[in-house]
């Protein structure tokens, strides 16, 4: 199956380069797409320069967030490439060639999956997919102090995993592969969300459209997690940003109002005041 990668790079030249470099004679792709999101650090200028053979670069007119950064990417490999697949990536992935070919091979045997993961390795952590949230979930990532524990409640135990492949509601963004024909049928990434929560709005869309979401859990990446974020937004920016896709995403897709969502917002503007001022102490 021809598969396509999409390389989203914001002012991260250097892990952009290092990706490209890593991937670029992988035999399992036959494209691989470089989106910049309106770099403002010279990236453009330095990325024109791989583009030779199946290395192709686009460049957003505005940085308008990851989901619409990658949808340029999506729309290319579908309208300009026969691929088949496509495979959704940061710049700061570490991956062989022979967990591509994994991921590759399974959804070619296994027709049913259209969106697929492996385990990512993040920071000493491994991350197998997880839950979508329900309002308790969101209720409890917004209160200061216990958020780490609302993220461990939507991962599923160890004990799931009983099969290789394992069905999953939501899969990492940070790598993943996806029929591109089923990407369409969902109608990409939501572009109403700058950062964060993506993954959420394509675990809740593949389910209403009764396609599936896997993991291989013999197949592992590593990320360096968020370097390009974490150059270009501090704490609290990125705390708004986060809650800004997560409101978007309960009104939009959970379709969350009245007292339900005014008490989350209270609960939020709590968590801010006390996040802006732990961050200036």
């Amino acid at each position: 199956m021809k598969t396509g990668i999409i390389i989203l790079n914001y002012n991260d030249y250097d892990n952009t380069l290092k990706m490209v470099e890593q991937v670029r004679n992988y035999k399992c792709l036959s494209s691989i797409v470089i989106v910049d999101n309106a770099s403002t650090d010279g990236s453009q200028e330095k990325l024109k320069k791989l583009e030779k053979d199946q290395i192709k670069l686009i460049v957003a007119n505005k940085n308008k967030g990851y989901a619409y950064g990658n949808n340029l990417g999506l729309k290319y490999l579908e309208s300009k490439t026969n691929c088949e697949l496509a495979i959704i990536s940061n710049p700061d992935i570490e991956v062989e060639e022979s967990s591509i070919d994994t991921l590759i091979k399974d959804m070619k045997e296994n027709k049913e999956i259209s969106f697929l993961g492996p385990k990512v390795l993040e920071f000493g952590s491994i991350i197998k997919g997880w839950k979508l949230p329900h309002y308790i979930d969101e209720l409890l990532s917004t209160m200061n102090g216990i958020a780490r524990f609302a993220k461990k409640r939507l991962r599923y135990k160890e004990e799931y995993y009983q099969n290789r492949i394992t069905k999953v509601e939501v899969i990492h963004g940070c790598f993943f592969v996806a029929r591109l024909k089923d990407f369409k049928k969902i109608g990409y990434f939501d572009p109403h969300t700058f950062l964060y929560y993506e993954e959420n709005i394509i675990g809740n869309k593949a389910k209403q459209k009764h396609l599936t979401t896997a993991v291989d859990t013999s197949v592992s990446v590593v990320h360096a997690l968020s370097k390009s974020v974490d150059k270009s937004l501090n704490k609290i920016k990125k705390y708004k940003i986060l809650k800004k896709s997560m409101f978007y995403y309960e009104e939009t897709y959970n379709h969350l109002k009245g007292i339900k969502l005014g008490f989350l917002k209270f609960i939020y503007y709590i968590s801010l005041g006390i996040t802006t001022l732990t961050f200036w102490i």
